[in-house]
């Protein structure tokens, strides 16, 4: 499969740039997940999810505790979806256009210091899962999505800020706790929904 669409083409010959896209896609594309890869995906806490069906498109935050994202093939990897605000923005696209984009980050590192990545991108096609046999693993999910990869490649960093994690969200699902209600469903029009 390729990579590029002629879109890509047209601005990489428009402005010099195919010799050098080509370039990166021989050194570090691969439609497989490597264990520098699957280390680095495995241990971020959040990643951005990027998916559209017509003229719906939706650029999500994804997060949980470090690992929620998990690679189980070369060539494949899961997450969670938790509860949301019932809106089913990311999964209403992927049911109707499966191809998806992750974007991987680490903050609080910068090229040189002995950090391999700083971004990767996945791309490949999705699918929602109401069961799943690692669903009962991830205490609070109620669906699995698996993704399986077309493209997986490390992205300049050059743009990263540096950042610091000081604590994870502590709406992150524990097993045996019970999760704390968001602000936003104790808005009066929404919470007599719910």
């Amino acid at each position: 499969m390729t990579m590029f669409n002629d879109g890509n083409r047209a601005l990489q010959d428009k402005y010099g740039g195919r010799a050098v896209a080509d370039r990166i896609v021989d050194l570090v594309e691969s439609s497989e997940i490597s264990d520098e890869f699957k280390g680095f995906i495995e241990a971020v806490p959040f990643f951005f999810l990027a998916t559209a069906a017509g003229e719906n498109t939706d650029c999500s935050f994804k997060g949980g505790a470090p690992g929620f994202v998990r690679v189980t093939a070369p060539d494949t990897l899961i997450f969670p979806d938790y509860d949301g605000n019932r809106m089913y923005k990311s999964l209403g696209n992927i049911t109707e256009n499966p191809n998806v984009g992750l974007l991987f980050m680490k903050f609080g590192a910068e090229e040189g210091d002995g950090a391999l990545y700083l971004r990767v991108r996945v791309s490949g096609t999705a699918t929602v899962h109401d069961e799943h046999p690692a669903l009962a693993s991830y205490p609070g999910a109620q669906r699995i999505v698996e993704v399986t990869v077309r493209h997986v490649f490390p992205n300049c960093p050059r743009y990263v800020p540096q950042m610091e994690l000081v604590e994870p969200s502590r709406h992150i699902p524990k097993a045996g706790e019970e999760q704390p209600v968001p602000a936003w469903k104790e808005i009066p029009p929404i919470a007599e929904l719910l």
